[in-house]
């Protein structure tokens, strides 16, 4: 989709469409129970259909979601921003979901823990819908985008094409870097909240999590200046190296000290913010500027489908030895150890190659 909206030379209409289409699937997911799909469909196994139902109504949302926002909203941040304000742009963009985390945490956690999961859905659904609908007001296309006439299906598969990387050296650099951070971002992240509750011993995580998510968002926007100021590859190194130096404090972070776990977690997290931002923002840089769209497809690639299929496996894997476990839903799972940390540490680490490679360009680049 993003290819096309390069195609066509809009990005207003991709967003607005599929941030209305994104929300409408969003709030139908509190419809659907086994006993409403067997009022509908009448099929012997209502449970059955029901979990089928929600995988395809969760292929459909994710289809709006990456239409509207990965492909769509991503290019138009590239086109209206340049490499002086980029830096500013980018920490409010990474310090966002994290506010999305505290009203699903905070505002809306009450819904969940009730079972109230319509209201929850549609409460998200609605929301989602009216950012649509207020974006046909607030958006506007940038002036003088000129329609991509390239071969559409060529244009597909051009981010994927070795002579495309060979043609664009830095970008790809600067997506093995971001690939990296996500990656030791997914080895923690999806046991974050069992960790606390159950490895800690936290039961009240909200408070913790919260504190933590809401300084790594202010650290984040403050940041902004800064990095468009020194430069967004100069902030880069030290950012990832306090990534990794977070990682190893939450290893040796405890439930009985909570300061201090908040301290840590803040640390890492606020790390993680700004080295995203600062690679984010030389993505959008290294960008070519006719094809914006398409390579928002390959950013994808190398910020979410390959960590979230490698990062969690190799969570599993460190984990896999404790025998503590804990029953969810009927399935006995293991409790996460904080070498999960660890675990990311060692990823992060090795986001320094690119990172130096990036920054050694930079210098020859100045230099000539």
């Amino acid at each position: 989709m993003g290819a096309l909206s390069d195609k066509i030379g809009k990005r207003k209409v991709f967003i607005v469409t599929g941030y209305i289409f994104w929300g409408v699937v969003t709030a139908s997911f509190g419809f659907i129970t086994v006993d409403n799909t067997q009022k509908v469909f009448h099929v012997a196994n209502a449970a059955a259909a029901a979990a089928m139902l929600v995988i395809v109504m969760d292929c459909i949302m994710t289809f709006f979601g990456s239409t509207a926002f990965d492909a769509a909203f991503n290019s138009w941040v590239t086109d209206v921003t340049d490499d002086t304000n980029r830096g500013r742009a980018e920490t409010v963009l990474q310090a966002l979901p994290l506010v999305a985390m505290i009203l699903v945490f905070g505002v809306l956690d009450g819904f969940k823990q009730r079972g109230e999961w319509q209201t929850f859905f549609l409460i998200v659904g609605i929301a989602t819908t009216v950012c649509g609908i207020l974006g046909i007001f607030i958006l506007k296309d940038k002036p003088g985008i000129r329609a991509n006439n390239e071969n559409y299906f060529k244009n597909i598969i051009y981010g994927f094409r070795p002579s495309t990387v060979k043609k664009n050296p830095r970008l790809y650099i600067a997506f093995a870097a971001f690939c990296i951070f996500s990656i030791a971002y997914q080895v923690f992240m999806p046991y974050i909240i069992i960790y606390l509750e159950k490895t800690l011993g936290i039961t009240d995580y909200a408070i913790p999590l919260g504190v933590i998510l809401i300084l790594s968002a202010v650290i984040s926007v403050l940041f902004g200046r800064v990095i468009d100021k020194v430069g967004k590859i100069r902030c880069l190194l030290p950012a990832a190296i306090v990534l990794v130096i977070g990682f190893v404090l939450m290893y040796f972070a405890k439930g009985d000290n909570l300061p201090v776990l908040m301290v840590f977690g803040t640390v890492m997290m606020g790390a993680y913010l700004v080295a995203s931002a600062c690679i984010c923002g030389t993505i959008r840089d290294y960008t070519p500027t006719d094809k914006v769209g398409l390579f928002q497809g390959v950013r994808i690639v190398f910020q979410v489908l390959i960590p979230m299929v490698t990062g969690p496996y190799i969570g599993a894997t460190v984990i896999a030895n404790n025998n503590q476990t804990y029953v969810e839903l009927g399935t006995v799972k293991t409790i996460p150890t904080a070498n999960i940390f660890l675990a990311s540490a060692a990823v992060a680490v090795f986001s320094l190659i690119p990172i130096i490679v990036l920054l050694k360009t930079e210098k020859s680049k100045k230099s000539i």
